[in-house]
């Protein structure tokens, strides 16, 4: 058994494999897909292509979190994201959709409308009354590491000691902060925010070093699609002056093989199916070798 996580209607899903989270951003400005999605059918026909592709999740944004992003208020995100997910949740009722938010009531709209899953990449610091909500309603819930915000974050990243330790700490105090507002300890999957706050060599770190995170406890969400270390250690395989698309595909599902390696029981990604077939592959030879 890889993950359970008890839904808001009652439901246990249980996965006896990785876990894959189709990205689907419903911004203009997402660093990878911004603008792509913004019709909600055009968003549902991608969530549905990515559930046929393999995808278990749909984790639907309406926030960019990119580099440099500027905020977008509560009321734009709403109108973004709940017809995508009523439509979604219309067209395929077993589908299980997270939200990816830091505010409350963008939360409570999308679970309303259908979502399953908090999926807060501030990890409850921007809205203090995100982990009360987790708690009421009972969804399971991701927490990120970030340093500072997505305005800043990447404008010299420092950690004093070892970027692993700091994760790790950080995310299981808040961990613990959920835990003592009412939230289920098995609800909580911690995310170490690969491109948040960090530089490569940070990067590269956590990515060598994912074990150490899934020994915390708690489920751990590796999000490195197409992020900008990619971007880096891909570059002496591409021409001109970066990466081509299908570099950061392989790339991607480089770190979802190692991931499954490690442990972590959840990928959150842009090209399913190859992350699908990288995650199934890996998580074969791990099985192979425990005898399960």
């Amino acid at each position: 058994m890889v993950l359970s996580l008890q839904l808001p209607d009652g439901r246990m899903r249980r996965f006896d494999r990785p876990v894959i989270m189709g990205i689907l951003n419903v911004t203009p400005d997402s660093f990878s897909d911004g603008g792509r999605y913004q019709d909600p059918d055009t968003a549902i026909d991608h969530a549905v292509s990515m559930i046929v592709d393999g995808a278990d999740i749909i984790d639907v944004g309406g926030e960019s979190t990119r580099p440099g992003a500027q905020r977008v208020s509560v009321d734009e995100q709403i109108r973004r994201v709940t017809p995508v997910i009523e439509g979604l949740s219309r067209r395929m009722p077993d589908v299980i959709v997270s939200i990816d938010t830091t505010q409350a009531s963008v939360a409570r709209a999308a679970i309303d409308a259908g979502a399953a899953i908090i999926n807060d990449v501030s990890a409850g610091r921007d809205d203090p009354e995100m982990f009360e909500l987790a708690a009421q309603i009972g969804v399971p819930l991701v927490l990120m590491h970030m340093q500072g915000t997505p305005g800043d974050m990447q404008n010299d990243p420092q950690y004093s000691n070892d970027v692993v330790s700091e994760v790790e700490s950080f995310l299981v105090e808040r961990a613990k902060a959920a835990i003592r507002v009412g939230v289920a300890q098995q609800q909580i999957v911690i995310d170490p925010g690969i491109g948040f706050g960090k530089t490569v060599e940070h990067n590269l770190l956590l990515l060598l070093h994912l074990d150490r995170l899934v020994a915390a406890g708690f489920p751990v969400l590796l999000g490195a699609s197409r992020k900008s270390v990619l971007t880096h250690v891909c570059r002496g395989l591409s021409k001109g002056d970066g990466p081509e698309l299908s570099d950061l595909i392989a790339a991607t599902c480089a770190t979802t093989a190692l991931g499954v390696a490690a442990g972590v029981g959840l990928f959150r990604v842009h090209d399913v199916l190859a992350n699908r077939n990288a995650a199934d592959t890996a998580w074969s030879i791990v099985a192979a070798g425990t005898g399960s």
